[in-house]
């Protein structure tokens, strides 16, 4: 596999193949967002975070028809070129309904903890979790093969939960909803794609859980 989800803004995409599913990552905005693009063998697609940069974000899209885009939470940097990506491709939005008023582009689609979001013939599975922001969620994808596919918005990332302010309440909930919902459910091998930065998997980050709880952040 030449995929390593190292990409930087201004800098190309970088493409994996899953047991027919494609999926696209890209870097975008001044705050070095990611977003990735997901296409199944329906020609279908699903767009995650339309972060900011709308034309680079459209040319990696090109003619495949997006069904639906997923904003992970209601932070401006995850939805600055959702208005315009919204607009030329015709997709519905999904968001949780905690964070979707928060989210200046309505809302087409509400989705809960262990809700689904479908496109093509691909299902994903809805994880909300607490502390980053209300209403934050994570997508999985299962596919055939022994390897989950995890897309965790600012949720969890390389080194850690994400950033809840120093807030210690915040951070308890978040911590604990990752380990629960995401680490004692998911394998090792369980890929994990952030909404900043470089990829990881489950199996990186287990072994450091009780120093992140520790620290408390």
């Amino acid at each position: 596999m030449t995929y390593t989800g190292d990409v930087s803004v201004g800098g190309p995409s970088d493409t994996r193949e899953i047991n027919g599913l494609t999926v696209t990552k890209i870097a975008v905005g001044p705050y070095e967002n990611n977003a990735y693009l997901l296409r199944d063998g329906s020609g279908q697609a699903l767009l995650i975070d339309a972060a900011a940069e709308p034309e680079r974000l459209l040319a990696m899209i090109g003619d495949t028809p997006v069904q639906r885009i997923v904003t992970t939470h209601q932070h401006p940097d995850h939805w600055q070129a959702l208005a315009e990506v919204k607009a030329a491709t015709g997709a519905a939005t999904v968001a949780h309904p905690a964070d979707a008023p928060g989210i200046p582009v309505p809302t087409d689609e509400l989705v809960e903890d262990g809700g689904t979001v479908r496109f093509g013939d691909t299902a994903l599975s809805v994880i909300h979790l607490v502390g980053h922001t209300p209403g934050s969620i994570a997508l999985v994808y299962q596919a055939d093969g022994p390897e989950p596919h995890l897309f965790t918005g600012d949720c969890l990332f390389p080194g850690g939960v994400g950033n809840t302010q120093k807030d210690p309440a915040r951070f308890a909930t978040l911590y604990e909803g990752v380990v629960t919902k995401v680490f004692d459910r998911l394998p090792d091998s369980t890929w994990v794609y952030p909404g900043h930065g470089t990829d990881t998997t489950l199996g990186t980050e287990r072994p450091h859980l009780a120093e992140w709880r520790a620290r408390g952040w």
